[in-house]
């Protein structure tokens, strides 16, 4: 199967859109603490991966701050489950709506950094688990011009996980900007599974990228790099280097996983 890439202008739209490709459940269960990888001196499992990007129950429903990440996109999202603000003069894009108790969370935010939630007149996911779009159908009930959305199919996680591109402005330069999708391999590793894997990966590593972000902020450091804002530096979200740390990530960890299963079948 080769590559596929949808390109969604937004000049004009008026209409709202959600995109859920690949309907499935998060999972319910913990995965197995095994194997153990190790990418630029820090080790991973499938359990504190998972952790990493979901946090507590608190961190799930509480707001984060909510900031500009550079040009017309923004953060406003909970601790651990993104949601990203796009602004246009027609109206405006939200990337992921999480679940749909975090909806007046996410309105708020919206609020507060000045802008309208009425004014959001497309919504779209990465991918369908409900920490990510369970409020769909919310923010539709509650509820472009110059700017252009890649979606690029980079499945495995689920069927249709998406990963989204754009560009953005700031100080007179123009950045690549990538909302990545979940690349987390799940226990078991099908033959169908790990041909989607594969080509995710390559498809993820081959985009350009100088801005990253994720589905969860713990995929792109978000509260680290949100920390340096306040010391008025150059922009902390600019960080090319870091574009595919979660690619090696959960690469890593998916021929891990592949190793394990191969070596168990082995009689």
């Amino acid at each position: 199967m080769k590559n596929i890439s949808w390109t969604i202008s937004l000049t004009g739209v008026l209409g709202a859109l959600v995109l859920c490709p690949g309907a499935s459940l998060a999972q319910a269960v913990p995965p197995a603490d095994h194997p153990a990888v190790t990418v630029k001196g820090q080790t991973y499992t499938p359990r504190s991966i998972l952790a990493r990007n979901m946090g507590t129950e608190a961190d799930r429903i509480t707001a984060f701050p909510p900031h500009r990440i550079i040009g017309n996109i923004y953060y406003v999202g909970t601790n651990t489950l993104s949601s990203f603000l796009i602004s246009t003069p027609q109206g405006h894009i939200l990337i992921d709506s999480t679940y749909e108790r975090n909806v007046p969370t996410i309105e708020k935010s919206v609020t507060q950094l000045g802008f309208k939630f009425s004014d959001i007149k497309i919504l779209l996911g990465n991918h369908a688990h409900g920490d990510h779009q369970e409020g769909d159908a919310l923010v539709k009930q509650m509820t472009l011009g110059g700017t252009t959305l890649v979606a690029h199919l980079t499945p495995g996680h689920t069927p249709g996980c998406t990963t989204w591109t754009t560009t953005a402005q700031e100080g007179g330069k123009t950045y690549n900007v990538m909302f990545g999708c979940s690349l987390r391999p799940p226990a078991v590793l099908t033959p169908a599974l790990v041909n989607e894997f594969n080509r995710a990966f390559k498809t993820v590593r081959a985009l350009p990228c100088d801005v990253q972000l994720g589905d969860h902020g713990a995929q792109y450091n978000m509260q680290e790099k949100y920390a340096k804002v306040k010391d008025g530096g150059s922009n902390p979200f600019i960080d090319p280097a870091s574009c595919t740390l979660e690619a090696d990530v959960e690469e890593a960890m998916f021929h891990a996983i592949l190793a394990e299963q191969q070596q168990a079948a082995r009689p």
